[in-house]
């Protein structure tokens, strides 16, 4: 296993739409596992392929909630269902979200509340879940990585122009910069 570079934001391959795995083997089972570890490291709740250099439709996530229960996956060729947004501005303090592919800021995105997540695991097998609050927020997130976008880029007004200026300021939006958890210091 294996600790892998994160792609930052401006990247192509983050701003494109993944391609559906079509081969189940052994070298799917050891990328799964490396984001696994490189999820843990940076750390973060959820890794989708493109944030590290793999435009394929598949992210992991690890998230405990509050009632102490795991929630751990690897979600390959995913379809993603969600109820409405609810209407309105996000609240900064329970509806921020950060990203590893533009590390060290979080912003408020209004998400929805509710998910459904359909997709077969590295072995080729296919389960549901069904998913509320912070959960159905990381697949979201994770999935959207999958279509090309970031966090970020569904942000608006003063949120949209702060993320602008972060960016600006540090250099990110263009391709090969990288980050790797763990070794790298990223200024906040």
């Amino acid at each position: 296993m294996a600790v892998l570079p994160l792609r930052i934001c401006g990247d192509p391959v983050l701003h494109s739409p993944a391609t559906e795995v079509s081969d189940f083997d052994d070298d799917l089972a050891s990328l799964v596992q490396d984001m696994y570890e490189t999820m843990a490291a940076a750390p973060g709740v959820g890794l989708a392929g493109p944030q590290v250099g793999v435009a394929k439709r598949l992210f992991v996530y690890d998230w405990t909630d509050d009632a102490d229960v795991r929630h751990r996956g690897a979600a390959i060729n995913p379809t993603l269902w969600i109820a409405p947004v609810p209407a309105g501005d996000a609240d900064p303090e329970t509806e921020s979200e950060g990203c590893l592919s533009f590390p060290g800021e979080r912003f408020p995105l209004r998400r929805s509340p509710r998910a459904i997540l359909q997709a077969v695991d590295a072995a080729g097998e296919s389960f549901e879940v069904r998913a509320d609050g912070w959960l159905a927020r990381i697949f979201q997130h994770e999935y959207d990585h999958l279509d090309g976008l970031l966090y970020v880029d569904r942000l608006t007004d003063g949120h949209a122009r702060t993320a602008a200026k972060v960016e600006r300021k540090r250099g990110w939006g263009v391709p090969g910069l990288t980050w790797l958890p763990g070794v790298d210091h990223l200024e906040d």
